[in-house]
């Protein structure tokens, strides 16, 4: 078992940072949030101490792991839309390729050598195989994918210059809430198609896009293998014994190996609420492959990781209960 650490989460009160502070906690460590807020929520940092500011500001990276003691790190703060990615490149190479180099420069420079990334699927573009295996060629279709290769390839010549010892973990769809209701999904724009989905079966908005009814699918729709985001959690406090356990550097799948089209999941979400989720086709979106879905045998075989929420009756109810209790959310105030 890893000794308790004090763990950097850039990205702490979003989405998946947040799940991911609380199994780190549950697992004896202390995850120290660094957040400026932007998107995410101060109210979602509940499971140790927030740093607001920015990965780009390196005196304040600098400081904050010389004060909080920090031993390794666990870096999600990144801009994560792909449809703004194909409108503003400048803005995902900013923040997720310039802003990183600066917290690796600081990481470097404040002697701390075990990072977990939160990297993508996105990364590989269009498959031209599916279940799609980690050697597979990575060729971004969108300035996010991009973005995030960049870094991993950054993250592995850090490792041979600078014996930084890493893991990408390339995530598929996250999707859910916490079980036990503490935390969950809150972005402001919404974009991804469970919340939306549920949203409109709730009457908390409009009815739901369906972007692309064209694709090489069964139904036409685009099909994406759903992970549960506390399953994604796992995988990073593993991941971080790995890592501090002397295991190897290197990139890892987290998925379940089968994929869900939109109508699909449009159809859990009824079963699920009892109600209908109006829709409307719509074209496709910019950057968007027909079918992402993970070979995850890998991240077995390294972490002894398995998804143990990710069916997609339980994903789509977990998350049904949380945007029951907090409906039609507005932007959170910080």
């Amino acid at each position: 078992m890893t000794p308790a650490r004090r763990v950097l989460v850039t990205g702490g009160a979003g989405y998946i940072g947040s799940h991911t502070c609380k199994a780190l906690a549950a697992a004896g460590h202390v995850p120290v949030t660094l957040d400026n807020l932007g998107t995410g929520h101060r109210a979602a940092v509940r499971w140790g101490p927030l740093v607001v500011g920015d990965i780009g500001d390196r005196a304040l990276v600098e400081r904050t792991l010389r004060e909080q003691r920090i031993e390794a790190v666990v870096h999600f703060a990144a801009s994560a839309y792909v449809g703004e990615s194909m409108a503003d490149p400048a803005k995902y190479f900013r923040n997720n390729v310039a802003h990183t180099l600066s917290l690796l420069e600081a990481l470097h420079a404040g002697g701390v050598h075990h990072l977990v990334f939160s990297s993508t699927c996105a990364t590989y573009g269009v498959p031209r195989a599916v279940p799609i295996p980690e050697d597979h060629p990575q060729q971004p279709v969108n300035p996010y994918g991009e973005s995030k290769l960049f870094v991993e390839r950054a993250l592995h010549w850090y490792g041979v210059c600078h014996g930084l010892h890493w893991l990408a973990l390339r995530y598929f769809n996250a999707a859910g809430a916490d079980p036990d209701g503490e935390t969950g999904e809150r972005h402001e724009p919404e974009t991804h198609l469970i919340p939306l989905a549920i949203q409109a079966a709730l009457g908390q908005r409009g009815p739901l896009q369906v972007l692309g009814t064209d694709y090489a699918t069964p139904d036409g729709t685009a099909v994406r293998d759903y992970i549960h985001v506390g399953d994604l959690a796992d995988a990073h406090v593993r991941a971080l014994s790995h890592l501090l356990g002397g295991g190897a550097s290197g990139a890892l799948n987290l998925g379940t190996g089968r994929g869900h089209s939109v109508r699909e999941v449009i159809a859990a979400v009824e079963r699920a609420s009892g109600g209908t989720v109006p829709a409307i086709d719509a074209p496709r979106r910019a950057g968007d492959p027909p079918a992402l879905v993970a070979a995850p045998g890998r991240a077995a075989e390294v972490l002894g990781w398995r998804p143990e929420h990710s069916s997609l009756e339980t994903i789509v109810r977990t998350a049904l209960r949380w945007h029951r209790a907090h409906p039609a959310h507005p932007a959170q105030q910080s």
